[in-house]
Order: C-alpha cells, then structure tokens, then sequence
C-alpha cells in the first residue's frame, strides 16, 4: 500500500529523514503508515472527542449539564487508567497489531452511533438518550484504551531517536494541514445541515476516519526492541520509583493537564454559548487558526527538540501556553478576536509542549518495558490530570452559578479562566524549570531555531 500523499517530486523532509538514519524499505513503509493513520485518527478527533464543537452542540441538544458535559469529557481519560493492563498483555504477546485491529476499531466504530442519540428524544427533558451516549463513550473508551500502548511503542521500536522529534514534526504539520481543510468541512455541516441530521453526519463520518486509523496500521511491519518477556509489576514500579528523569516529567506534566483542563474543557462552551460564536466561527478561527500556527511552528520545534533537548523546549513552550487563555478575560459577546488570539498563540507554544512531552517519554522511558511506562504515564496524567482536573473545572462552575458569586462582565468562566492561568503559570516556575537538562544547550538556543535572524547582506 502507497501512500502517495506523502511523498513528493524529489527528496522530499520525509525521505531525507529516512536516508539520513538509512532505514530499510519496510521500516520508511511502517512509518509512513503510521503517518496515514495519525493524520486519519487528528481528522477523526475533529468531530470525535470531548470538547469539539460537534461533541459540545450534541451535548447541549442532549440536555447536558456543566458536570454532565465535564463527565463526557473525562470519561476518556478515566478509561486511560486501563492502559496498563493492556500493556502488560501487549509486552508479553507482543501482538500489537492484532489488539490495534481488534479493541482500537471497535473502540472507533461506535462514534458510528453517537449521532443517532437526538433521534432517540422522546421530548426535551429525555434523558435517555444523554445516559445512552455515555454508556457508549465509557465502552468505546475503555476499548480505546489500547490504542495508545499499542502503537507509541511500536512507532519507538520502528523510529531510531536521532530522528524522532523532526519526525513527530512533519507529522504534525500534515496534521494541522488535515485539520484545517477537514475542519473547513465538518463547520460548514454542522451550519448549513438540518438540527434532526446533522449530528448524524458528522460522526458517522467521524467514525469513519477514526476505524481507517486503525486500519492503516493493518500494512505496518511490528518491530520489536526487545523480546516478549512477562512482566513482574514489582520490579518494574521499583525501577520506575528510582527513575527520576521520569518521575519528574511525570509530576510535572499531571499538573500541567490539571490547570489546563480546569478551565480549557470550558472555553468552547463558553464561546459558543456565552459569547453566540457558531459552529463556523468556532472551526475558522478555533481549530483552523490552531492548524495554522501548527504548520508554521511544529518543525521548527521538532528541529528545536533534536538541537537543544526536550527540557529546554518544554520550558519556552509552557511559559507561552500558560498565558493564551487569558485573551478571554477581555471577551464580550460576539467577540471574535480572544479565540482568534487564544488558538494562534497557544498553538504556536502548546504544539511545542506536546512535542517535548511525547520526546521526553520515550527518553525516560527503558526499550523492554515502555509500554508499561507509557501505559503508566498515561493512566495517571489522564485520571489526576486531565479528567480530575476537567471535574473540578465544571464543580467549580456549579458552585460560582449556584452561589452567584461572579456575575455582570467577570462571570464564572472569567473567574475559572483566571484561575487557570494563575496555576498554569506557576506549574511552568516551579516544576519545569526543576526538571533535569538533558542538553549543553540554553532556551535562547531554543529560541535562535524558533525565531531565527535574516543574514545581511554585505555589499561591495
């Protein structure tokens, strides 16, 4: 299977990574599946995750609630404490590719389902249908579980490091391009579609991309850096606990998911309900202008990643990220301009977080046992981080709301946001700046790749 989308007229960044670490035909072929099925799975993630525009609107069709919508949030990330024994099964049957095609597509094939939920409404106060769509999101979550272990250690196994982060870099810039012509597509719909079909089409088509995902995979080589072996949980917590490049990233990027999501699981409700933005609006200058900041900023991270090391990288990107949100303490109704500004800024510094912390896991990470460290890694970011954090975010708007506290200009979600920077910020002072060099080099290095200066010209 070709993926012709992928390769260009000449020596394209692709295959000049690829010649550079002298990767056989099946490995440059693997890869190159993996890339088909990221961009399939980014696609996908435009209509089928928790705090899309698609997955917010259904949700108030269904009826949900600040905690409710905070629950079909984290349900993913709870599903993710289910990572480890996957990875235990996965390291001792080293069978990725057949869990990838078994749990991950059906995991993937019921979004098919997920637009039906508004026909099943018998009246506006039903709410069947809300606790149907949970039942399902919980299943196809903890089936999803899977996904993660499965194919990071297979793309570590197939990837040599040297080439990783510019890898990880051109991937995304495929991404964001996906992204912003796929997202052009799903607003218009979600306009332009009648309310009873809408929901319908878009995850039906979601669900789509998200089972080619998987099956992308189906023309990958496995390769493996270690033999299959049977884990002993014992000893490999006690190397974990003594591990601490790890530990570290570990801590640290928990905390960052919690201050992140707190408030940033709320901004796309409160735009669309609070400030009447639509679901073009959302996607143009939402999921679009973050595309486009990707695509310009990603390789240059990936470059940044390679030169001067995943610490130096995660400190200059998380200091940026933790201000974006606070465009929105300035928004009124209507305004367009916080998002704009929320999603081009953020993106140009969060893109380059990710980076580092996907970098920085598989260096923290031993050869024999990374399933089981990612697997780790993910459970208890997702469920502290992003899920705990997500629940406390909707608590605390239950409770500004129930008591009144913040009203007029500075509402509730002001007072979240405001919150979230605070805390954002300070995670960056604190734990980023702690985190171990794994470079000679310094931010400013960073910096000189992100930014880099015009030669002058010397005339005679």
């Amino acid at each position: 299977m070709r993926f012709r989308f992928l390769r260009r007229r000449g020596p394209g960044t692709l295959s000049l990574l690829y010649n550079e670490a002298r990767l056989a035909p099946h490995v440059r072929k693997g890869l190159n599946c993996m890339m088909a099925a990221n961009i399939c799975g980014a696609m996908c993630g435009i209509i089928c995750a928790g705090g899309t525009a698609a997955m917010v609107g259904l949700a108030g069709t269904l009826g949900a609630t600040d905690i409710e919508f905070g629950l079909l949030v984290s349900i993913p990330q709870i599903a993710a404490c289910l990572q480890l024994p996957f990875s235990l099964l996965v390291n001792r049957t080293h069978k990725r590719k057949i869990w990838l095609l078994t749990f991950g597509l059906v995991s993937r094939m019921l979004w098919l389902l997920f637009g039906f939920m508004p026909l099943m409404m018998r009246s506006p106060s039903d709410r069947m249908p809300l606790y149907l769509l949970i039942a399902l999101l919980s299943v196809s979550s903890c089936l999803g579980a899977a996904i993660n272990v499965c194919w990071f250690p297979w793309f570590s196994d197939l990837a040599p490091i040297r080439i990783r982060g510019r890898w990880l870099g051109v991937r995304d810039k495929l991404v964001a391009i996906a992204s912003f012509l796929f997202g052009l597509l799903v607003a218009y719909m979600l306009d332009v579609l009648p309310e009873n079909s809408k929901y319908l089409v878009a995850f039906l088509v979601g669900g789509t991309l998200g089972s080619a995902d998987m099956i992308c995979f189906a023309f990958a080589k496995e390769e493996f850096a270690a033999p299959p072996q049977k884990m002993h949980l014992g000893k490999i917590f006690g190397d974990m606990l003594r591990n601490k490049p790890y530990l570290r990233l570990l801590l640290m990027w928990t905390v960052w998911c919690f201050t992140s999501n707190m408030s940033g699981s709320y901004i796309t409700p409160y735009a669309m309900n609070t400030m009447g933005l639509n679901f073009m609006q959302m996607m143009l200058f939402g999921t679009m202008a973050a595309s486009l900041a990707t695509i310009i900023a990603v390789p240059r991270w990936g470059r940044a990643l390679d030169q001067c090391g995943a610490r130096n990288v995660m400190l200059l990107s998380c200091f940026g990220a933790a201000l974006t949100q606070a465009f929105y303490l300035f928004s009124t109704p209507g305004s367009i301009w916080p998002t704009l500004l929320h999603n081009v800024i953020g993106a140009l510094f969060w893109s380059g977080s990710n980076l580092a912390a996907n970098g920085m896991q598989l260096s923290t990470s031993p050869d024999d046992n990374r399933p089981t460290y990612i697997a780790i890694f993910s459970a208890v970011t997702c469920i502290l981080g992003t899920a705990l954090g997500t629940m406390t975010g909707g608590t605390l708007l239950e409770v500004f709301h129930t008591s009144g506290l913040f009203t007029g200009f500075f509402d509730r979600y002001k007072a979240l946001i405001l919150l979230g920077v605070v805390l954002r910020f300070t995670t960056g002072m604190l734990l980023v700046r702690s985190m171990e060099r794994d470079s000679e080099t310094t931010v400013h290095d960073v910096v000189r790749i992100m930014v880099p200066r015009r030669k002058r010209v010397v005339r005679g």
